[in-house]
């Protein structure tokens, strides 16, 4: 017990030191245990507890309160896609090679407090899987939704503690343009089947998020191969989180709209034969055919369709 102690005020003085001094004092930003604490919550809450309460009720009627959530969700990701901007992405900050700015330049601080909220974004989106888990859609409680969600918050946390601004952003600025479209689908589909005729780009929305996860992952890793003052560890940790959400959703994309449909065979008829046996003029099933004597045998033919047709 004690050296787990000294290993946690280790790592506090370690987050201390080395954390930008700027989000030391902001919420949630002094320890990374809260949000860890979150994360595990919110995966025992949509795969245990969640299912367990709502095992013997019915599902939750939510449209208007799913249609005024993914609006309000448009609203935020288009203003931090905006702060994003204007915090260094539309006229100061380089594509090619981006430090982090640690003064208190107002747009330095700008894109700091973007970072922030950012990062307090990703703990509205779990309201995504909470709405699934009452309306009983579980299984759209996929893994790849499951880690999405439950990791981001965690991921992020580093970045607002030491990387506020720079290169990375670059993720943040990509991720919210994709959600302003993304919440704009699911804010379509709430309103009901009369929309189902204009969502037809489901497909093309996981595909750009795909594109995303490329996007991240090159601007990333050009750093590995060129001289830049960013953080190496951050460049591994943003380029391989790109990876990982990369695979994830090809294999969501293949599962979804890469399998080939099997077209059902016509149902071709079936020809039995059926042998009654006839004694004395009687048949096996009881049935008199006009015979009064002798034995035979009486066959005829009958065609069966198969069961559903």
């Amino acid at each position: 017990m004690a050296l787990i102690l000294q290993y946690i005020n280790d790592m506090q003085g370690f987050m201390d030191k080395y954390g930008d001094p700027r989000t030391n004092p902001w919420f949630l930003m002094s320890s990374p245990f809260p949000t860890l604490l979150i994360c595990l919550s919110y995966v025992y809450l949509v795969k245990v507890l969640g299912p367990r309460f709502m095992e013997n009720r019915k599902p939750f009627e939510l449209k208007n309160v799913l249609i005024a959530y993914n609006f309000l969700q448009v609203l935020f990701s288009a203003w931090l896609f905006y702060e994003s901007l204007m915090g260094g992405w539309l006229k100061h900050y380089s594509l090619r090679c981006q430090p982090v700015d640690y003064s208190d330049n107002p747009v330095a601080t700008r894109m700091v407090h973007a970072c922030w909220w950012y990062y307090f974004s990703k703990f509205t989106e779990f309201f995504d899987t909470i709405f699934f888990v009452l309306r009983k859609k579980f299984d759209h409680v996929s893994t790849l939704h499951v880690i999405h969600h439950g990791v981001m918050p965690m991921s992020v946390w580093f970045g607002v503690k030491f990387t506020p601004g720079g290169h990375s952003t670059f993720f943040g600025l990509l991720n919210t343009f994709v959600h302003i479209i993304m919440y704009t689908y699911y804010m379509l589909a709430a309103m009901g089947p009369q929309m189902r005729r204009y969502l037809w780009w489901k497909r093309y929305l996981t595909t750009l998020q795909m594109v995303q996860f490329i996007g991240i992952m090159v601007h990333a890793f050009q750093l590995l191969f060129i001289d830049c003052d960013y953080p190496r560890a951050f460049v591994w940790w943003i380029g391989m989180h790109a990876v990982m959400f990369f695979f994830l959703f090809k294999d969501f994309y293949n599962q979804s709209y890469s399998k080939p449909k099997v077209r059902a065979k016509s149902p071709q008829p079936v020809t039995t034969e059926i042998k009654e046996v006839y004694k004395n003029g009687t048949l096996k099933n009881g049935y008199t055919n006009g015979h009064t004597n002798g034995t035979g045998t009486f066959v005829r033919a009958r065609t069966v369709l198969p069961a559903g047709n």
